[in-house]
């Protein structure tokens, strides 16, 4: 069942939202398990033979957790290892097995056989969530072990499928507060706007771009060349589409959380605005990079042991990271890139920090802003890619390689200009003309709306939309109120909304 779609909004979400406030008036224990069910009944909506599987997760983690937590048995550490490496051999099994398989294969020259895995939808995500879970429980972080709220933590549906990554120790306070099971009209009118705001971008800005990038990434496939404009549409186009697609998806997510007195954690910050990439991971999906970092990255030594190991820990990071998000070489290919990204970032700023002592001008900082950019997108290239190969052409493309050449049918179009830049040079020819003036339009108010909008969070500050938000987050003029005039903007923006869902279209992170 997809956030996005008219059963989902007028059926399961209604029927779940009343339930559960009626249900809190007599038994907060009972709304919880309420609400544990729905979210069961939601993930069982996709498969409903993948919720055993998912609860037999939830029961295992739950009993390791537990034995670890109370010490009941001698060499804690032992079953904590034991329990991590269990969860990762579940998700290696469903996730990557074909893909070691097909390498092998490829490699040694065996011939082994590949099955026809269906991958459990939000695999992911419940595992990461449950790892951080018994290593908090190891650390001694984990004060509370009710199972149906451990159920919930896990399963908890705004969540479930593509995140964001929870911590026990920042849900489990919420589900025991009395005044999370207490109606609030400012939690669901909160909750409301953010929720559409959300949708919006996913049904009108995500699904509007999402339509320019297919033929551009397909054209490799079928045999046609890219003009250098046809490559960097498409990549800036893909680009555009999953901002908004995931930044709709956490949207969606906090917003439905708060509809049940619930906050989640910030997972999406404005990374288009960042000023380097160090900066950009703190903004893209930033719970996983607070996992990759906390339990990844910090056991493997950190920066503890000198630059060239801090280096080499941010390589395999990344690579690991890579990977998580899928089982193909264009996925470790994307994170080794983002990791040798890093390393030049951290190289910079040390000599940065030795021979320059002076303020950044405004100048410097846009920029850098724009070099970040343009980098981010030279890296979405190789993760949306279907292999290598593609990927390769794509970037050939938009290093010039192919030349430049804009669309003869653009001549006419642009008059006495494109006169003037035949007279300079510049050619026109019968292209494929994959990247239209639509997709310009939409080019030019996305980077407007990504670089100079605020965002959701900062548009609902007065209310603490998300837990974590950064302290030098800016407030805006533009402030959400509970009044008669936001109520229209959000009604609008509902109606609009609701009104563009013409297909079903499920949000890119779900697929990880």
């Amino acid at each position: 069942m997809l956030f996005n779609s008219h059963v989902f909004i007028f059926g399961f979400l209604p029927i779940v939202f009343f339930g559960f406030y009626s249900i809190a008036r007599y038994s907060h224990r009972l709304a919880a398990l309420w609400l544990t069910a729905a979210s069961l009944f939601f993930y069982g909506w996709w498969d409903v033979r993948f919720v055993g599987l998912l609860l037999g997760s939830v029961a295992f983690n739950y009993g390791a957790g537990y034995l670890i937590g109370h010490r009941f048995l001698s060499g804690p550490k032992l079953l904590l290892s034991g329990a991590i490496i269990s969860n990762l051999v579940l998700l290696g099994y469903f996730k990557y097995a074909n893909f070691f398989i097909e390498n092998l294969n490829h490699l040694a020259g065996t011939a082994l056989m590949t099955s026809e895995f269906i991958l459990p939808l939000g695999i992911s995500f419940f595992t990461f969530t449950q790892i951080a879970f018994l290593v908090d429980t190891y650390q001694g972080k984990v004060k509370e072990y009710n199972f149906i709220h451990y159920t919930l933590f896990v399963t908890y549906f705004p969540h479930l499928i593509a995140g964001p990554v929870l911590h026990h120790k920042e849900m489990m306070p919420q589900f025991a507060k009395s005044s999370t099971y207490r109606f609030s009209y400012e939690n669901a009118l909160a909750g409301l706007t953010i929720f559409f705001i959300g949708l919006f971008k996913k049904v009108v800005a995500a699904d509007g771009i999402a339509k320019y990038v297919g033929p551009v990434f397909a054209a490799h496939g079928s045999g046609i060349e890219l003009t250098f404009l046809d490559a960097w549409g498409g990549a800036i186009c893909y680009t555009l589409q999953l901002y908004f697609d995931f930044s709709g998806y956490s949207d969606m997510a906090i917003g439905l959380s708060r509809l049940f007195g619930v906050t989640l954690p910030l997972n999406f910050h404005s990374p288009y605005k960042s000023v380097n990439i160090i900066e950009f991971w703190r903004r893209w999906h930033m719970t996983l990079s607070h996992f990759l970092r906390d339990y990844l990255y910090i056991p493997l030594g950190g920066n503890r042991k000198g630059n060239v190991r801090r280096y080499l820990n941010l390589l395999i990071t990344m690579l690991l990271g890579g990977l998580w998000h899928g089982a193909g070489w264009t996925y470790i290919v994307w994170g080794g890139l983002h990791g040798c990204y890093l390393v030049i970032n951290h190289g910079w700023q040390l000599l940065h920090k030795r021979f320059w002592h002076g303020p950044s001008s405004k100048t410097m900082h846009a920029i850098s802003v724009l070099i970040t950019f343009l980098a981010v997108v030279v890296a979405w290239v190789v993760f949306r890619a279907e292999n290598i190969s593609t990927a390769t052409a794509i970037l050939k493309a938009m290093a010039g390689m192919n030349g430049f050449v804009l669309p003869d049918v653009w001549l006419p179009k642009w008059g006495a200009f494109g006169q003037w830049l035949t007279r300079q040079g510049v050619p026109f020819s019968n292209t494929e003309a994959l990247i239209k003036g639509g997709a310009i339009n939409w080019i030019l108010v996305s980077m407007l709306i990504i670089w100079i909008a605020p965002n959701s969070q900062q548009m609902m500050m007065n209310f603490k939309p998300a837990l974590n938000i950064p302290e030098d987050s800016e407030a805006t003029r533009l402030q959400w109120q509970p009044t008669y005039a936001w109520l229209a903007a959000s009604v609008a923006c509902a109606v609009y909304s609701i009104l563009s869902i013409s297909e079903l279209s499920e949000f890119i992170y779900f697929q990880f």
